[in-house]
């Protein structure tokens, strides 16, 4: 496969979503507490994974992003911020996240069996 395959066209999306989610406190003026550390926390998570899967495709790095955005999708009513546009951003960036994931996994593992080379 070429260098700027679907699966690398996912892995920066993913990582500008994850750069959204970190400044998303300050770029949608956010209030502190829960709001801004699921943000924070979760930003870097998704963004480390990203970039990661750049430099060197690996499928546990799919999988981290898949976790983080399910985390992200839940952590509204976890941690009670749930009436707040914060739940909109994390649900709606979640969602993206977990998808492209699925989406390069499931990819990986089709190409592992079409007998192709596992590294995207």
């Amino acid at each position: 496969m070429n260098d700027w395959s679907s699966v690398r066209l996912c892995d920066v999306v993913n990582l500008s979503l994850g750069v959204v989610l970190f400044f998303s406190p300050w770029l949608f003026d956010l209030s502190g507490g829960a709001q801004l550390h699921t943000a924070s926390i979760v930003g870097i998570v998704i963004a480390v994974g990203s970039i990661a899967a750049l430099a060197a495709f690996a499928v546990w790095e799919e999988w981290l992003n898949l976790i983080a955005g399910l985390v992200l999708i839940v952590s509204p009513w976890l941690l009670g911020f749930q009436d707040s546009q914060a739940m909109t951003i994390d649900v709606v960036i979640g969602m993206a996240v977990a998808a492209l994931a699925a989406f390069e996994a499931l990819a990986c593992r089709l190409a592992e069996v079409r007998g192709q080379k596992s590294e995207i």
